[in-house]
């Protein structure tokens, strides 16, 4: 991979490119953005491009030091690994990166720490990996990727560079999974539509070996949910849990039939919708709910999403979410 395969993103790879080529490439940044955007696609780029033999604008990747990066063994460019999901401790970033930082690169011309989900560090790796960037060495370079940068220390904002992945054009998405999947167009107009300029959504979905399946799922919650009773709700959810996406990516989907009842109380155009199989059930129900009472379950689906992130328990959010959408 190199900047010239990424998909969007022009903006950025300029700023990167720009650094690389004036000499001004600073030793601490932030890529904040959603999951899938092109974060870490982004950050490993401008870290092989740095460590190119060549020393260009981008990588030759025909150099060891590209050979290593794709084979994930270069030396000089760490990944800081966390063993428990949802937190990176301190002892963490001292082993990996704090205590190794002083030891020089072994063949690059940089030493470079990537640290995926930068705002799940505690307060006091927070401030472990702050002395550090503060008084790097002249080859040091830290990458924070992070869903939510306003999360970190103002301490560690201030010491970045931060740079945010911005939506995709949807023709370069289109034009993207069809020139590298297998996929019929409507399954990729769904796809498209779904992923709201996120790549990496658009891609999970269109390849979705349960995409069938996994649409009719959220189609059957939907439009059975004023009837469903606490066993219907049970197994509603284990039903939900037996798909390969994460289970934010299932709630975007629940998210989406509302989006398409505001939609068509607005314009009153099907073709605006993504669930038109579903049309008369949506204008059944549409009937019936404001577009407070809309807002409403949509941010019901919001406020499920944070409490997976704060890591509550699927079960319990899944349960309380559908008797809240139930009884709305």
């Amino acid at each position: 991979m190199n900047f010239r395969q990424i998909v969007g993103h022009e903006e950025l790879i300029s700023h990167f490119k720009s650094m690389i080529e004036t000499d001004h490439v600073a030793h601490a940044y932030i890529i904040g953005g959603e999951a899938g955007s092109g974060r870490s696609t982004l950050a490993y780029c401008f870290a092989k491009t740095l460590q190119c033999e060549v020393g260009g604008t981008d990588s030759c990747d025909a150099c060891k030091s590209c050979h290593q990066a794709d084979s994930g063994n270069h030396p000089d460019i760490i990944y800081v690994n966390h063993a428990k999901a949802g937190v990176i401790t301190v002892e963490e970033i001292r082993d990996q990166l704090v205590n190794t930082m002083e030891i020089r690169p072994y063949s690059g011309k940089y030493k470079i720490y990537i640290i995926k989900d930068g705002e799940q560090m505690t307060v006091e790796a927070e401030n472990a990996l702050l002395k550090t960037i503060e008084e790097p060495p002249e080859y040091g370079i830290v990458i924070l990727i992070s869903t939510n940068p306003e999360k970190l220390l103002p301490t560690i904002r201030s010491r970045c560079m931060t740079f945010n992945t911005k939506p995709i054009r949807e023709k370069d998405i289109r034009d993207y999974l069809k020139s590298h999947y297998d996929a019929s167009d409507a399954k990729i107009d769904f796809a498209v539509e779904y992923a709201e300029g996120n790549l990496g959504k658009a891609v999970l979905l269109a390849t979705n070996e349960d995409y069938d399946r996994l649409i009719q799922s959220v189609i059957s919650l939907e439009t059975k949910i004023y009837d469903m009773d606490l066993d219907d709700i049970a197994a509603a959810i284990e039903n939900c849990k037996s798909y390969k996406m994460d289970i934010n990516d299932y709630l975007d989907l629940m998210m989406l039939w509302y989006r398409d009842m505001v939609v068509l109380k607005v314009t009153g155009k099907p073709d605006r919708i993504l669930f038109k199989s579903e049309l008369m059930t949506m204008k059944d129900q549409a009937k019936y709910l404001s577009f407070n009472e809309l807002e409403d379950k949509m941010k019901a689906i919001e406020n499920a999403k944070k409490r997976i992130t704060a890591n509550a328990k699927l079960e319990d959010v899944m349960k309380l979410l559908i008797l809240t959408l139930k009884e709305m």
